[in-house]
């Protein structure tokens, strides 16, 4: 959940480091399909092993785990999915089928298309928004949970309860509710800002936004995302995680602040283990892609034991 209208090109380059693209990506995956109740889902498939689910949050699409995809398919069967109104996927018209119960059942719809009763959940951004919620609402389904850069949705709406830092570092937020506020966005736009000065990252991008739609985008805010006064929501019903959990956070996100991690075992029955990376932004996956893809393995592999 970030980039605000203004500066969307310019935080690109403080969020996001240079790191090398494999060339390779494409000749890893399997594109396959996945439908909850007529609605297609699209994701990106490679490897053998415990199935990984892997959730983008805005703006992005299955690509921005490319480093995962590449790195943890040797032992894992990886999916990344497009989330509805993304690239691939289908894109329904009206806020109101970007509600968190379709995003969590899109997710279902994924893993039993793969045959599965389970899976690690991985999320980013509202990626980690719908990653909490499936962990949440459907337990016996969630092996293992790894978030990156998104506190626990209860924790998030309770510090813009307080009408403070991070009341006011999402703004972007609340101008993403309104009705037209997609308009302000185009898939140029985002594509660069993805992009990491990169001419081939851009392309990928700007071909995937261009099938996207930008309204969809904006409809997860709109159905999802806190309103004040935050006293009230779906959120704060949401059951405590039973998995284990590895959560993931970038110092230098500035829209997403850290705040937001305190008391976050309240929302956890079983073990919390947090990795703050002082040197990464929003995209701290990529920011860190090596540093993280060794401790989801080592972390995965304590939790096999």
């Amino acid at each position: 959940m970030r980039l605000s209208f203004k500066n969307l090109i310019g935080l690109s380059f403080l969020y996001l480091s240079q790191i090398s693209v494999s060339q390779s990506i494409e000749e890893i995956v399997e594109h396959k399909y996945a439908v909850n109740d007529g609605t297609s889902i699209h994701y990106a498939k490679a490897g053998t092993g415990p199935l990984m689910v892997f959730i983008h949050g805005f703006p992005d699409y299955w690509y921005g785990w490319r480093e995962q995809l590449m790195d943890l398919s040797d032992k894992y069967t990886v999916v990344a999915m497009d989330t509805r109104g993304y690239n691939l996927s289908d894109k329904p018209s009206g806020y109101e089928n970007y509600s968190m119960n379709f995003l969590v059942e899109d997710v279902e719809a994924v893993i039993r298309n793969e045959n599965q009763e389970k899976a690690i959940i991985v999320g980013h951004d509202w990626g980690g928004g719908i990653a909490w919620s499936f962990a949440g609402l459907r337990p016996e389904m969630t092996h293992r949970l790894i978030i990156f850069n998104l506190p626990h949705i209860k924790r998030l709406q309770a510090e813009l309860a307080k009408f403070e830092s991070q009341h006011e570092a999402s703004g972007y937020a609340r101008n993403f509710q309104s009705p037209n506020s997609h308009e302000r966005l185009t898939a140029e736009g985002l594509a660069t800002a993805l992009s990491r000065g990169d001419s081939e990252i851009k392309s990928r991008y700007l071909e995937a936004f261009q099938k996207s739609s930008l309204d969809a985008m904006m409809n997860y805010y709109r159905a999802n995302f806190p309103r004040e006064p935050y006293t009230e929501g779906q959120f704060l019903s949401l059951p405590k995680i039973q998995a284990p959990v590895l959560q993931f956070h970038g110092l230098k996100d500035t829209a997403l602040l850290p705040s937001g991690l305190n008391n976050t075992w309240e929302e956890i029955e079983s073990d919390w283990t947090l990795m703050t990376l002082p040197t990464a932004n929003h995209w701290s996956h990529l920011d860190e892609a090596k540093k993280v893809n060794k401790m989801i393995r080592a972390w995965l592999d304590v939790q096999q034991e």
